[in-house]
């Protein structure tokens, strides 16, 4: 007698699970070549404006003007374009974290879908005279189900966490816009 060993019934949920990874490693990297452009991009502004301002400075000829000219130009330029910089990784970082939790919730709702049509297969079918191990079986599987929307409700609370982090770092990075917010 032999035994085939491959699961068929299994293979759906496999490539269920094999997809959702194929999903959260494409986010995954969409998010890292999108940051990387974000910091190509400031690069290359970044250097330009040190360039045009290290030649206004260069025409300065009075040291006291040359201070005057770095703290109310230069600094308020960079700080601007430091704001601008924070604010773009964190559209990205908040997207890509929306997408990842879209792509866990499918998956936790699938697999309490398979969970719930295993139960009612094996209960449906389950041999006369064994009434006490179904409800027994029911009881558990109803214990399971709640863990699944426990685990459902931490995912989310998790992901609500991080974007609550990400906007405390986008509001402690600018407080100004924290309080236009606020109003």
């Amino acid at each position: 007698m032999s035994k085939n060993p491959f699961n068929v019934s299994a293979m759906p949920n496999q490539q269920r699970a094999i997809d959702a990874s194929k999903a959260a490693g494409l986010v995954a990297a969409e998010s890292a070549q999108a940051i990387a452009q974000i910091n190509q991009q400031a690069t290359q502004e970044l250097a330009a404006l040190i360039q045009k301002r290290v030649s206004e400075l260069l025409k300065t000829q009075d040291p006291r003007s040359a201070f005057e000219y770095v703290h109310a130009e230069v600094l308020q330029d960079a700080a601007k374009e430091v704001t601008h910089y924070h604010h773009q990784l964190l559209e990205v970082l908040k997207s890509g974290n929306k997408e990842l939790s879209d792509i866990a919730e499918a998956m936790i709702q699938e697999s309490k879908a398979d969970l719930i049509h295993f139960v009612n297969d094996a209960t449906d079918n389950a041999p006369i005279g064994s009434e006490a191990y179904v409800s027994i079986f029911k009881t558990s599987f109803n214990n399971a189900l709640q863990n699944f929307e426990l685990i459902r409700a931490t995912m989310a609370d998790s992901f609500a966490n991080f974007e609550k982090s990400v906007e405390n770092v986008s509001n402690l990075a600018n407080p100004k816009g924290a309080s236009k917010k606020k109003s």
